[in-house]
């Protein structure tokens, strides 16, 4: 998730500073070279070395420190403003420096589930094998676990399915505050990691007959947030370098930001821990509304199982009872009865059912007393300020929608058919009456999504065009444990959920198959060639879902443990039309006792239209899919191969023709090989942009977002300035420059220039500037987040006229000069740079 500053709430900096949602103000991540030193030569110790010469330019506070030197070594500091990050930078043994990036637990898109999932994936099947995860060791870096559950052994420490762990940031922390570091991960307060634990590792048993995935694995839960699910990724690098340090097989990563390039720092350590033969199952995020190129950070990680959602093939309900024979049952989205003994008269708060803005305003004065009611609406806004306490809210679409009730505990969703025909009575002024058993009315109903990607599901590829999400796993109403002091059992959707699911796969694969490097590092090639295609609908002849969305599509933990065949490469990477790779070899292994013959065909996925051709802005979610595949050359189509043996088929694939390239369609699809007589499905998937990446606008020029037309520098009261103007820096006097990114950059920078200067081309190098405000690299596109009413602005504030060196700018005439490189364009060359040159900013400090 990402947070920015509003523009109504740009801050007053002691010195230039980018603020944006994906910063934590004035604190980095340094990478240290263990090698160098201050002193020239290798250094028994490293950061003292650091500190020693970082001392001798500012003051700063060490937040957190790591030493695991085969994997990294480092320091979190907060400076005192971020102009001393270039003293950082000139420091001999300094490697990257990195703001720090907030993280958060991915958010559940809220209910409903039921044992349906393990047979999707064919976890079931393994269990049936005797496999359920013993021996294995699984790190879950989250909010903590609830380790009293009954489920998930009741206790904590050796001996328990919760072994060990640690909490890195106490109750309180926000991601901002002072953290309170202790022992015991234990989570009472937010329950996410509850609920991710008890999808690993649930004994069979209790009350819902719910199994975790590897339930006889050993689970370490390291706590990375307090209980309202906010942190920082230096936080996060601590407990990865932690769970390192305790032997974790695989770690569970339900949490991450929206930042769609592979390069953060946290990407970069789990690369590395990846390497080191720790298999990362990580969430690919819960924006799918926001479009293409869309996945989080760090599912971009490269190595990582990144895990997108499918739908659970049921929703688990109560059923309510009626007084009308002809209409006896409903059922509502529970896994526990409402709480009211009795029946209750229903009263609906509109008689149009078509609606859409039902109880959005308050309701009438003649409205009655509502606490005596069951409420029949489609919002719960304004009801409970007219005594309203059981609502039955109903949605005009197909199945249940996931609904937000936030503290409206007695609301429960029905069917939009139910909705009507309650509303229908009243309307009629029967007496009909609802009633809730206490008993005996949960059950399971078939979902119309059942099986199909999550809409929430985030939309890759990343910005440098890297294949995310990996696969797909049940993620959508899924039931699991959730604290104990807040019902046991909940059921929750999101990426959160699906990663665990990949997760305990993992595990699964390492006890069948031996804990190895070889065979860690064999996990994410395995699960996506024998992985299930998804279709875009349960509609005869509609496209498969792409692979921006589904991944290689829905794991089959099954086929990846029995198969006797084996493929390599799982991703074929075309990239855009200008680095376009047409030509890929697959490797077809036979590790079986016969001889196998194998055809090998193309099954296309529908391209996704990510962009309208006048648009600069990637179209929301979902993404509208066409049926203009790619064209494909395979040779052979048919091939023997004994056993043992192995054998080589040259793809080649040609992008759709007639596409628009200003929609910047994103083709995909499978290269299949069954065995005839095995009757194993295998498939390599492929992804490419049928345009060129650096077509892709960058800087937002609209006035769509804020009002006003972008970039605009503005005074403290957010009021654009198009003229010259002077600057005294005295108080609110100083200039701000903002600007949104339509699409995301390797690299933006802002340089103070000459009044006097025009636009360059030409070689980088030879553009003459002043100096530096603040230099960023790979930063994200701006998103709207509606539920925080942010616009995803970034802003520059210079409130004191300094470099980014903390050099004095001298009064005179000048103007911000903002650059933001294209994807894919070369750092070096001025033409692949978008630009914006500012009005006439005039310092005038007194007596300077």
């Amino acid at each position: 998730m990402t947070i920015v500053l509003p523009l109504a709430l740009i801050s007053a900096a002691l010195f230039p500073i980018l603020v944006s949602a994906s910063s934590q103000v004035n604190r980095y991540i340094v990478e240290l070279d263990p090698a160098a030193s201050s002193q020239g030569e290798k250094s028994l110790n490293v950061h003292a070395d650091f500190y020693q010469a970082l001392q001798k330019h500012t003051s700063f506070d060490v937040f957190r420190e790591y030493n695991v030197t085969d994997v990294f070594v480092g320091a979190s500091v907060t400076l005192k403003s971020s102009a001393d990050v270039a003293a950082i930078a000139k420091i001999p043994g300094v490697k990257p420096v990195r703001v720090v990036i907030p993280s958060h637990p991915r958010d559940p898109v809220v209910p409903p589930d039921s044992e349906s999932t393990l047979k999707m994936t064919g976890v079931d099947k393994v269990h049936a094998m005797g496999i359920f995860g013993k021996g294995v060791k699984i790190g879950i870096i989250d909010t903590g676990v609830d380790y009293t559950h009954p489920s998930l052994g009741g206790g904590f420490g050796p001996g328990h399915k919760i072994a060990g762990g640690f909490d890195f940031v106490g109750d309180a922390y926000n991601g901002s505050n002072t953290p309170m570091p202790d022992p015991d991960p234990l989570d009472q307060c937010n329950g996410h990691g509850t609920h991710v634990a008890g999808i690993i590792g649930a004994n069979p048993g209790n009350e819902f007959n719910i199994t975790g995935i590897a339930y006889e694995s050993t689970i370490f839960a390291y706590r990375v947030f307090g209980c309202d699910g906010a942190g920082g990724d230096d936080v996060l690098i601590e407990a990865m370098l932690q769970a390192h340090r305790d032997g974790m097989d695989v770690v569970n990563l339900s949490l991450g930001t929206l930042d769609n390039w592979t390069e953060s720092m946290v990407a970069v350590v789990l690369h590395r821990l990846i390497k080191t033969g720790i298999i990362a199952a990580v969430a690919s995020g819960n924006d799918g509304s926001v479009g293409a190129f869309a996945p989080s950070d760090p599912a971009n990680t490269l190595g990582a199982i990144s895990a997108a959602s499918v739908d659970n093939v049921v929703f688990y309900v109560q059923n309510a009872t009626t007084s009308d024979p002809t209409h006896p049952t409903i059922s509502y989205l529970s896994i526990f009865p409402l709480p009211f003994n009795g029946s209750l008269p229903i009263y609906a708060t509109s008689n149009d059912t078509t609606v859409i803005d039902d109880a959005c305003n308050p309701l009438p004065d003649d409205t009655p007393d509502l606490s005596k009611f069951l409420v029949i609406t489609q919002k719960l806004q304004n009801i409970a300020n007219k005594g309203g306490d059981f609502s039955f809210v109903y949605d005009n679409g197909a199945g249940f929608s996931a609904i937000a009730t936030d503290n409206f505990t007695h609301t429960s969703l029905i069917s939009e058919n139910d909705g009507v025909f309650l509303v229908q009575q009243f309307i009629a002024g029967k007496n009909i009456t609802v009633s809730f058993p206490q008993t005996g009315g949960g059950a399971t109903i078939d979902s119309p999504t059942g099986g199909l990607v999550s809409t929430f599901t985030s939309y890759g590829p990343t910005n440098d065009l890297f294949f995310k999400p990996a696969v797909s796993t049940p993620g959508g109403n899924v039931l699991s444990t959730f604290p104990v002091n807040n019902g046991s059992f909940a059921v929750l959707s999101g990426t959160s959920m699906a990663t665990p699911h990949a997760a305990g796969c993992a595990a699964l694969l390492l006890q069948a198959k031996g804990k190895s490097l070889a065979i860690a590092q064999s996990a994410l090639t395995l699960f996506e060639t024998t992985a299930q295609v998804v279709s875009s609908s349960h509609t005869d002849g509609d496209p498969l879902q792409t692979a921006a969305q589904q991944g290689a599509g829905l794991l089959n933990i099954f086929s990846a443990l029995t198969y006797k065949t084996r493929l390599s490469p799982g991703e074929l990477l075309l990239n855009d039309t200008n680095h376009f790779v047409g030509e890929h070899v697959i490797t077809i292994t036979n590790t079986g006792h016969t001889v196998e013959t194998y055809n090998v065909t193309h099954i296309p996925a529908g391209t996704a239209i990510a962009f309208e051709p006048d648009d600069i802005f990637p179209l929301p979610g979902p993404v509208a899919l066409t049926k203009d595949y790619a064209t494909v050359e395979i040779k052979p189509k048919v091939l023997t191969i004994p056993p043992s043996g192995e054998a080589k088929v040259t793809v080649t694939i040609q992008p759709p023709k007639g596409l628009d390239a200003a929609t910047f369609p994103i083709y995909s699809g499978f290269i299949q090989v069954q065995g005839r007589h095995s009757g194993e499905k295998l498939h390599a998937s492929y992804l490419g942009l049928n345009a060129r990446a650096r077509d892709l606008k960058i800087i937002d020029n609209t006035d769509s977002i804020l009002g006003i037309e972008l970039p605009s520098l503005v005074d403290v009261s957010s009021n654009p300035i198009t003229d010259s103007k002077n600057y005294t820096f005295q108080g609110d006097d100083y200039p701000t420059l903002i600007f949104r990114l339509a699409n995301g950059s390797p690299k933006v920078k802002v340089d103070l220039v000459e009044s006097n200067f025009t636009l360059p081309s030409g070689n980088v190098k030879g553009v003459r500037t002043l100096g530096n405000l603040t230099d960023f690299n790979y930063i994200s596109r701006s998103i709207l987040t509606d539920e925080q009413d942010l616009d995803g602005t970034y802003s520059l504030n210079l409130t004191h006229p300094l470099f980014g060196d903390n050099s004095t700018i001298s009064n005179g005439q000048y103007r911000f000069f903002l650059r933001a490189l294209k994807v894919s364009g070369d750092r070096n060359n001025e033409a692949d740079y978008e630009t914006f040159l500012s009005p006439i900013v005039g310092v005038d400090v007194p007596g300077q």
